[in-house]
C-alpha cells in the first residue's frame, strides 16, 4: 500500500476523492488507473480554438504518467462541492480544486478550477469509477 492512503476507499464518493488526491500526491499511476472506468472520457475546453477536446482512458493514462514522471511534487486539494446529482449507481459531482505542480523549485504551476466528475458503478455495493471528467478550469 502507498503510505497515506488509508482514507482511500473507492466504495464512497469521499473515498474516491481521497484516492484521486493520493494518486497525485504519490504520483501513483496504478492507483490512478484503478479509479478510471474502462469507458473513461476526459473533456476540456480549448478556448483558443473555441472547441471541446476529448480523449479516452489510454490517452489519459499516458498523459498522467508523463505528468507524474516530469514533476517533483503534485499537491491536489479538493475544495467545496458546487453541486451533486446522484442515484445508487451514478453520481455527478462538480467540485473546486487547487492543484500545485512543482516541476522544479523555480517552475511551479498553480491551477484553481472545477472538476465536473461523473462516477458510476454496476451495483450499489461496488466501488465507484470515474466515467467522465470535464475540466471546467480556465487556464
Amino acid at each position: 500500500d502507498t503510505p497515506g492512503t488509508s482514507a482511500c476507499d473507492p466504495h464512497s464518493i469521499d473515498g474516491i476523492f481521497e484516492c484521486f488526491r493520493a494518486a497525485y500526491a504519490y504520483r501513483d499511476t496504478t492507483l490512478y488507473g484503478d479509479l478510471l472506468d474502462p469507458e473513461f472520457v476526459f473533456v476540456y475546453r480549448n478556448y483558443d480554438l473555441g472547441i471541446d477536446v476529448t480523449w479516452g482512458r489510454s490517452d489519459e493514462m499516458r498523459t498522467t504518467y508523463g505528468l507524474f514522471q516530469n514533476t517533483q511534487k503534485i499537491d491536489l486539494i479538493w475544495n467545496a462541492t458546487a453541486s451533486t446529482a446522484a442515484d445508487s449507481t451514478s453520481m455527478t459531482v462538480v467540485r473546486s480544486f487547487t492543484l500545485t505542480i512543482v516541476f522544479t523549485p523555480s517552475d511551479i504551476e498553480r491551477i484553481d478550477g472545477f472538476a465536473n466528475l461523473t462516477f458510476q458503478r454496476a451495483h450499489s455495493g461496488d466501488p465507484w469509477r470515474i466515467l467522465r471528467w470535464r475540466d471546467e478550469s480556465n487556464f
